[in-house]
């Protein structure tokens, strides 16, 4: 549904998308992540058609985003990161304007509008003004007026930044609902959880792609578990202290904080006895050992230190 090949942007000198190329099949949630900065935004606007490429193509259901603009503008939806519709017009209000700009009319909108208001649940907000909607609820009204003309690809930027966990969530059950119905989304993120609940991800860095798949897939990269290296889970209590003490800790390669645990990269042959001897001096007794998987997170965290230290994936 969605291809890219060796697309390119340039700003003069500053090159902020460089040489990608990915595809995105039919019905599938294709999570894009990376640092602030890296390009995601500005492959989002490439792929709707509001910049021009400085280099490659990009295609959407076969048509060339820069030569049949006009036929793709019918089959996209674009959620920008920012809030970008009316806060002085009403949720209602925001609804009919959209409607009519994508040019439905007379039943036609009233049974788009309603079939919208019963999804995204805004019936009780529907005489509110947009600029007094919390987060959540703007976000979901931002959504259905993206989704007014029934588009087969929505683009989605950065959608639950500065929402609660249970908007987060509602959100993405949409999405799934969506998914289920045969559209392709494609989204960008910050939040690894969400990365973790789409079909494949893609990770940009510095304006390259620096790799696409599966999310299980991406876990068994060499460059995210070093030979004769494991992860392990300890959990136990101070686990800040314990973090201090086991990050010099001689074959402790990577050490990191999760919850109420460490997640650790050591040596193959690291005894945990040697473990808990080192929590022991810092006046931890007891700890809770047990191996575990890469995250996503250890994934991208992984290809950031490599390619920062040019050493690729």
């Amino acid at each position: 549904m969605i291809e890219c090949e060796g697309l390119t942007k340039r700003f003069g000198h500053f090159t902020a998308v460089d040489n990608v190329s990915f595809r995105v099949e039919r019905g599938s949630i294709f999570g894009f992540l990376g640092p602030n900065g890296s390009g995601k935004s500005t492959v989002i606007r490439l792929l709707c058609g509001l910049l021009a490429p400085s280099g490659g193509q990009a295609r959407i259901a076969g048509l060339d985003v820069a030569r049949d603009l006009e036929q793709i503008k019918s089959l996209i939806g674009y959620m920008s990161q920012k809030f970008s519709l009316y806060d002085e017009l009403t949720t209602h209000e925001n609804l009919d304007f959209y409607g009519r700009l994508y040019g439905l009319r007379g039943a036609k909108l009233r049974q788009r509008y309603d079939q919208l208001v019963e999804l995204t649940h805004l019936k009780p907000y529907l005489d509110r003004r947009a600029g007094l909607l919390s987060g959540g609820w703007r976000q979901r009204l931002a959504m259905a007026c993206s989704l007014m003309h029934h588009p087969t690809v929505l683009f989605l930027d950065e959608p639950t930044a500065g929402i609660d966990p249970v908007a987060r969530r509602e959100l993405w059950d949409l999405l799934f609902e969506f998914s289920s119905q045969g559209m392709t989304l494609f989204v960008t993120t910050h939040y690894m959880d969400e990365a973790e609940r789409c079909s494949h991800v893609g990770y940009i860095y510095l304006s390259k792609l620096v790799v696409c798949g599966e999310p299980d897939d991406l876990k068994h990269l060499p460059v995210v578990n070093p030979p004769d290296t494991r992860r392990i889970d300890v959990t136990c209590d101070h686990v800040t202290v314990g973090l201090q003490a086991l990050r010099r800790f001689p074959g402790v390669r990577a050490a990191t904080v999760f919850g109420q645990s460490m997640h650790l990269l050591v040596d193959k042959e690291m005894p945990e006895a040697s473990i808990r001897a080192e929590l022991s001096r810092v006046n931890i007794p007891q700890a809770d050992i047990r191996p575990i998987a890469p995250s996503l997170e250890d994934v991208f965290v992984a290809l950031t230190s490599g390619h920062a230290n040019g050493e690729g994936q």
